[in-house]
């Protein structure tokens, strides 16, 4: 009989064990389970949270890019305006000196031009005789000129080649336009 005790005892001790160890594996299987969830949804806070900033980076950088756009269209803007402002600029200083240095122009605007020409009437014989005195002292001293030119230049062309006497000669002929600046220089001098 004390051997069947014994024997049930040590049988219960061991069951007890047995679901002592049972327990604690399913305890630590469930910790497991737990701790495994926990970092899933740790990770997968991560993730969200690196996916939202690599679209707010993305956002930032297009909107600069946007912006760089826009600045470079506007700088390209002012450039085109500043340069058709100088364009204007150049033409109406243009404008301006082909009306000084042609022959009925003047600075002056032409409401102006038209009532000096009115207060001008009597002297209007005047100057145009001063003005024929001076194209035929321009157009002498051209010639003058030309002929000293031609003469000294005789001696020298009979040197060079055809090709070289004629361009030579091409570009000591004086121009229609340098003729037209020599005649309004001297009137403007005789006036």
């Amino acid at each position: 009989t004390l051997r069947t005790e014994e024997r049930q005892r040590l049988a219960r001790e061991r069951r007890e064990e047995r679901e002592k160890q049972h327990a604690a594996k399913e305890t630590q299987i469930l910790e497991k389970e737990r701790k495994a969830k926990l970092q899933y949804e740790k990770q997968l806070e991560e993730r969200q949270r690196k996916l939202k900033e690599m679209k707010q980076k993305e956002e930032q950088r297009r909107a600069a890019v946007e912006e760089k756009r826009k600045q470079k269209i506007e700088e390209e803007k002012e450039r085109y305006e500043a340069v058709m402002h100088r364009t204007l600029e150049r033409n109406q200083r243009l404008e301006t000196r082909q009306k000084r240095w042609s022959w009925g122009g003047s600075v002056t605007p032409d409401s102006e031009s038209k009532t000096a020409l009115l207060s001008t009437g009597s002297k209007r014989s005047t100057s145009t005789a001063n003005l024929k005195q001076a194209e035929g002292a321009v157009s002498k001293r051209l010639s003058s000129s030309a002929a000293l030119l031609n003469a000294s230049d005789r001696t020298r062309r009979s040197q060079l080649s055809p090709l070289d006497s004629s361009v030579i000669s091409r570009l000591l002929a004086p121009t229609q336009a340098s003729l037209a600046r020599s005649k309004s220089a001297a009137t403007l001098s005789a006036d």
